[in-house]
């Protein structure tokens, strides 16, 4: 046992102990639910290590714990040998960089077999906004011109182009008083994303009025106009 506390405590045992127990915080944090296991996957890149595919915590808690599990086995067995002075220093060396080889490749390859149980998420496209309700930002909106906000599926919001057939049967039309000014694309109002154009990047919209949506969780007999029969 004090042979095992030696080495653990010892170099280079204890540069990957330190990053072990960050490890083991990190965790009972996800556990806890005040972070997420894929805290740090757009800081950084594992691919280029031959380590994509999986979260990059995971990867590195892998690391950190072989790195260590292997450097505390070449530590006990440096300290059982019989060398000292700088052949020890060289050796301690050589374990810190053959524990961190060995744990790099040891992970590469459980990386390899379970990367398939961590299938990789699209990325980001504006097709997402497609069927969003956005907010006019600009006075109106025209065939060939106009701006709104959307609101994205993580709650940030982006400033796109839009643009409106021309002519359009407005929903405003159908409505008087605040309905039709809320109803219309002018600023201020609620429109409808409903197809983007990839050539001239931009959104077409039509007007939206919100008391014609039936929502989710609206029966027919609650829509304007509707009865309960």
């Amino acid at each position: 046992m004090d042979g095992f506390l030696s080495a653990a405590l010892g170099f280079p045992a204890v540069v990957f102990g330190a990053a072990l127990v960050v490890v083991v915080c990190f965790w009972l944090l996800v556990l806890a639910g005040a972070a997420g296991h894929d805290s740090f996957d757009a800081d950084l890149d594992t691919g280029p290590a031959g380590l994509g595919g999986v979260p990059v915590s995971v990867t590195v808690s892998l690391l950190v714990v072989f790195a260590w599990f292997g450097s505390v086995t070449g530590t006990v067995l440096l300290h059982r040998s019989e060398t000292g002075g700088t052949t020890r220093a060289v050796l301690a060396v050589a374990v810190l960089a053959g524990s961190l080889l060995l744990a790099w490749a040891a992970v590469r390859l459980l990386v390899h077999r379970f990367r398939r149980y961590f299938p990789a998420e699209p990325p980001p496209s504006r097709l997402d906004f497609v069927g969003s309700v956005c907010t006019i930002r600009t006075g109106s909106v025209t065939a060939t011109f106009g701006q709104a906000e959307v609101v994205s599926h993580d709650g940030s919001t982006a400033i796109v182009q839009v643009r409106t057939a021309e002519p359009f049967p407005s929903a405003a039309s159908r409505l008087s008083g605040p309905a039709a000014e809320e109803a219309a694309l002018v600023m201020g109002g609620s429109g409808l994303l409903y197809a983007y154009d990839e050539d001239g990047e931009f959104f077409w919209v039509s007007p939206y009025d919100a008391t014609l949506d039936p929502g989710p969780n609206r029966r027919p007999h609650e829509l304007p106009g509707g009865s309960a029969g």
